[in-house]
Order: structure tokens, then C-alpha cells, then sequence
């Protein structure tokens, strides 16, 4: 065989993998076979459809970027997203426990057992999101100006925060759903979920902010009623694959009657799982929040536009880590302890390769990268600062999201909640109130304390990774 003929099969092999994944595939046994093979077809979706999540703040911290009072627009927008994120760690860690329990049966080869769970989570979701809405939207102003905003951004902005939070039970069904179909193994429905969303938010953002033809201009509470409406879109897709029957998961109406056994269960492994995503996602409230308070709506606007940034970059990176999840749960359930490793190790691999390519790309072209998201120099030049500081602990975050996928996927989610508290809150906001406060680095000090305080809680993973509890959980 000539070397040309080789690469030609090589090519080929490799075309046909990714075409396989971007496709999707459910007959596919990642208990078996090649592991490479089997990262690839979960991380290539998982990846394009983080992708596509960043996105989302991108196109709205872009189009707000412009409007003419844009420090108020881009505080209001990154101090929302924050406040958000808390609905995004009870959405991450419900799922993470769907994931779990969903891959886990299906390495047991029960199907029925895994759709049962997936729906269980669904209505655990439902009922604790219809009490979070109903508070965001009342108090929507209150939450600005608690999170350090100034009274003339949280008039300006509260009405995009009562939008994005009223209608968050888009965001949470999203996150789940996703969750279920990765348990299964068909990361591909995830990542087109997301692509519809966006696709739809970034048509539907610039028409209903500046305006055109008979839709009048909404300005920053367009950018919330686009994004909302382009997420409810995106759960009308997830849900009409759920429930038609051809995939691994056969959906019958039944199992929406509360089975409160299995309820418990979830919620056993789900509560630690929104814990430690809590616990984070306070830490980086009280960030936005010290920030905003020493560094000004302009120290706060540009600490908002880097985070964006960096959580762009970063996402991909935890879609390439979702890929040990899955890994771990479906090789536990099939009694493959050793392919569950090996899957981490190749997991972690490639994703600090990708996370070493985007340190390089943000620390060196910061300036050029931040330009295109706001014209005022004053956010430009904070952020440049933030997300130069920040991109330093890349290599760390990739390593350490990828141990944190493998715990939850195996089930072990205290482990990860107690590495969080004390990384976190005992660690990053008390490193970040003395830099920031005591010895008068402001936002600066802020910014140096994650990296910091990222690349502790990674240490400490990777040494209770080695003790190996994770292998003998039971879920």
C-alpha cells in the first residue's frame, strides 16, 4: 500500500468520524472499541454546542456594546448573567445527576430505566424553577443594586433582568434536556439544540434592539427577548426529539407521574451537584460585586466583557470535558473500571492542548479581541487586563474541569462541592477582598485571585482523584 493511498484512508477514517459525531450516533458502544474514537464522537457535539452557548453572551455583549449608554447596557447584562448563573448551576447539577443516573443505566443496557430517570429530572426541575422566576422578576431592580450596580444602571437595566429571569425556565430545560441525551450518548441532539437557539438569537437580537421596518427598536430589552425566545425555541427542538419515539430513549406518558423513590434518588446525587455549582457561581457574584464596587460602572463593564470573553473560550473546553461524564458513568455501569480511566486521562489530554492553544491566542491578541465588543477605551483597557490575568491558569481549568465531569459522571458529587467550598469560598473570595481592599489593587486584585484559586482547586482534584472513590460510588 503507497504512502499516498494511506493518507487517503487515514483522511477518510477521519472525515467519517466527524461526520459520524456532528450526524450522531446511538448505536455506538463506548463501553467497547476504540476510547479515542469515543471522545471524539462525544466531544466534537459537546464542544460545538458550548460553542454555541458562549455565543449567546457574545452576540448580546456585542449588540448592547454599541448602544449609546453602554457601561450602563453591558453592567446590567454581565451583572443579570451572573446573577443567572445561579440557575445555571441548579440546571448543571440536576442534569449532572440525569447524566449520571441516564449513563449509568445505559452501561447496564435499560433503557426504560434510563427514560424513566431523564423525565423525573425534568419535573424536579420544573416545580424549583416556577419559584425562581416568580422572585426574579419581582425583585429584578433590588438584584442590580445589590450586586453593586449604581441606581441609574439598575433603572436602566432592571427590565432585561426581569425578562431573563422570568423566562429562565428556557435555560434550565435546556441544560437538562441536554444532560439527558449526553447520559445516552447522543451529544449530537445537544449541540443542534443549541445551534438552533442561537441561530435564532442572533436573528433575532439585532432586528428587535436597533430595530427594522415595523419592529420598533427595544434596545437592551430586545437583547432579552431575543435570547429568552431564541433558548424556548431551541427546548421545543430537544423536546420534540425526547418524545418521538426513534432514539435510545422511548418516552411514554407514565413516566410524568412522580415516582417519588426515584425522585429521591436524583436528588440525592443532584444536591451536592447544584451545591457545588452554587458555591462557585456566588464566588463569582461576590467578584462581580467587588469589582463593581471598587472599580466603578467602568471597572464593573469591563470586568463583564472579559469574563464573556474568557467564558467563550472556556465552554468549549467543558464541552470537550462533558465527554468524561459520560465516559466514566456508562464504563462504571458496564463494570470497566480501567476504560473509565484511561477515558479521563485521553479526556484531559486533548483538553489541555485546546486550552494551552486559547491561553496563548487571548494573553497575546487581548486588545484586538476586546476592541470588537466596545468602543470605549476606559472598558477596553480593564478588560485587556482582566482577561490577560485570568488566561494565565488556562492549562489548570482544562485539567480540572475534566476531573470535576468525571466525579459527577460517576456519581461522586460531594467530592467536587467540597473541593468547590473550600477553593472558593474559603480560599478565592477572601484572596480577592484582601488584594482588592486591603492592599488597594481594586479590580486588579480581583482578577489575580482566580487564577490563583483555579489552579489550587485543580491540585487538589487531581490528588482525590487518585484515592479513587469515584470508582466506587453507587448511583
Amino acid at each position: 500500500m503507497t504512502e499516498t493511498t494511506i493518507q487517503k484512508n487515514l483522511f477518510s477514517r477521519i472525515f467519517s468520524t466527524i461526520k459520524q459525531a456532528i450526524k450522531g450516533d446511538e448505536s455506538f458502544d463506548y463501553t467497547s472499541g476504540s476510547i479515542k474514537k469515543a471522545v471524539i464522537l462525544l466531544a466534537i457535539p459537546m464542544v460545538l454546542e458550548m460553542i454555541m452557548e458562549s455565543v449567546f453572551a457574545l452576540v448580546d455583549l456585542y449588540f448592547v456594546g454599541h448602544l449609546e449608554h453602554s457601561s450602563f447596557a453591558i453592567q446590567a447584562v454581565g451583572l443579570t448573567e451572573s446573577v443567572i448563573t445561579i440557575v445555571y448551576s441548579i440546571a448543571i447539577g440536576i442534569s449532572m445527576a440525569a447524566t449520571a443516573v441516564v449513563a449509568r443505566r445505559i452501561g447496564e443496557k435499560d433503557p426504560i430505566a434510563a427514560a424513566k430517570a431523564g423525565m423525573q429530572a425534568i419535573i424536579i426541575a420544573l416545580a424549583i424553577n416556577s419559584l425562581i422566576s416568580i422572585l426574579g422578576f419581582i425583585y429584578a431592580k433590588d438584584i442590580l443594586l445589590l450586586m453593586g450596580a449604581s441606581v441609574e444602571a439598575a433603572e436602566y437595566g432592571y427590565r432585561f433582568t426581569q425578562i431573563m429571569i422570568g423566562g429562565s425556565l428556557c435555560v434550565m430545560l435546556l441544560f437538562l434536556i441536554n444532560g439527558i441525551f449526553r447520559g445516552a450518548g447522543n451529544a449530537a441532539i445537544a449541540m443542534k439544540s443549541l445551534w438552533i437557539a442561537n441561530i435564532c438569537n442572533i436573528i433575532l437580537c439585532p432586528i428587535l434592539i436597533n430595530g427594522f421596518g415595523p419592529v420598533p427598536a427595544f434596545g437592551l430589552i430586545g437583547a432579552a427577548i431575543a435570547t429568552t425566545a431564541g433558548r424556548s425555541i431551541g427546548v421545543f427542538y430537544q423536546l420534540y426529539h425526547l418524545f418521538n419515539g426513534r432514539g435510545v430513549l422511548k418516552i411514554i406518558s407514565s413516566y410524568f407521574i412522580p415516582d417519588f423513590e426515584q425522585i429521591k434518588a436524583l436528588v440525592k446525587i443532584a444536591a451536592p451537584g447544584v451545591l457545588q455549582f452554587v458555591i462557585a457561581s456566588c464566588s463569582w457574584i461576590f467578584l462581580a460585586q467587588l469589582v463593581a464596587t471598587t472599580g466603578g460602572d467602568h471597572g464593573s463593564a469591563g470586568y463583564q466583557t472579559a469574563l464573556r470573553i474568557m467564558m467563550f473560550f472556556i465552554l468549549p473546553a467543558w464541552g470537550l470535558s462533558n465527554a468524561a461524564a459520560t465516559l466514566v458513568g456508562q464504563n462504571l455501569g458496564a463494570k470497566q473500571i480501567e476504560r473509565a480511566e484511561k477515558s479521563v486521562f485521553t479526556t484531559a489530554k486533548y483538553n489541555v492542548i485546546f486550552m494551552a492553544t486559547i491561553m496563548l491566542i487571548t494573553f497575546f491578541f487581548a486588545k484586538y479581541i476586546v476592541s470588537f465588543f466596545t468602543n470605549d477605551t476606559l472598558i477596553q483597557s480593564i478588560a485587556v487586563e482582566a482577561l490577560q490575568i485570568m488566561s494565565s491558569g488556562y492549562i489548570f481549568y482544562g485539567i480540572g474541569m475534566v476531573l470535576i465531569n468525571t466525579f459527577n459522571g460517576a456519581g461522586d458529587t460531594w467530592t467536587p462541592t467540597l473541593v468547590n467550598f473550600f477553593g472558593f469560598w474559603l480560599f478565592q473570595i477572601p484572596l480577592a477582598y484582601v488584594l482588592a481592599k486591603h492592599f488597594k489593587m481594586g479590580p486588579t486584585g480581583v482578577f489575580i485571585a482566580i487564577p490563583v484559586a483555579e489552579t489550587a482547586i485543580t491540585l487538589a482534584s487531581i490528588v482525590l482523584y487518585k484515592k479513587g472513590k469515584w470508582k466506587r460510588i453507587q448511583v
